[in-house]
């Protein structure tokens, strides 16, 4: 199956939308306590991407195999994730190193796009 996720995330929310096919599902959550205005904007569309895989999988959007194009319109983000990147902030590394092996045990076959901020559907929720 072929999905499509976008993501975003600010000081108090994050968010993400996948598209499926015809169908397409979106979640808008407010930041637990431990982040809420506590981590950078940065920081917090990695917790989008990290929660909305997590989401997707638990709700069996997203199976075993399948392929998603994630969508980015960070280019930092992009520069991290597409290619190794040395990144000094601790908390991105562990989220992105959650986020690899979430892909690698899930055999999902991920191919990250960056695009304008202008076209990222999360940011309307």
């Amino acid at each position: 199956m072929n999905h499509i996720l976008y993501i975003d995330g600010d000081f108090e929310n994050i968010s993400w939308v996948i598209q499926t096919g015809e169908s397409t599902a979106s979640q808008n959550r407010e930041h637990v306590e431990i982040y809420k205005n506590k981590i950078t904007q940065i920081q917090s569309k990695y917790v989008a991407l990290h929660i909305g895989l997590f989401w997707s999988i638990g709700t069996y959007i997203i199976k075993n195999n399948d392929e998603i194009k994630i969508k980015l319109d960070e280019e930092i983000m992009y520069e991290q994730l597409k290619t190794n990147t040395i990144i000094e902030d601790e908390f991105i590394k562990n989220k992105i190193r959650f986020i690899n092996s979430f892909i690698k045990q899930r055999k999902l076959k991920v191919e990250y796009q960056k695009i304008d901020s202008k076209n990222n559907i999360a940011k309307k929720l």
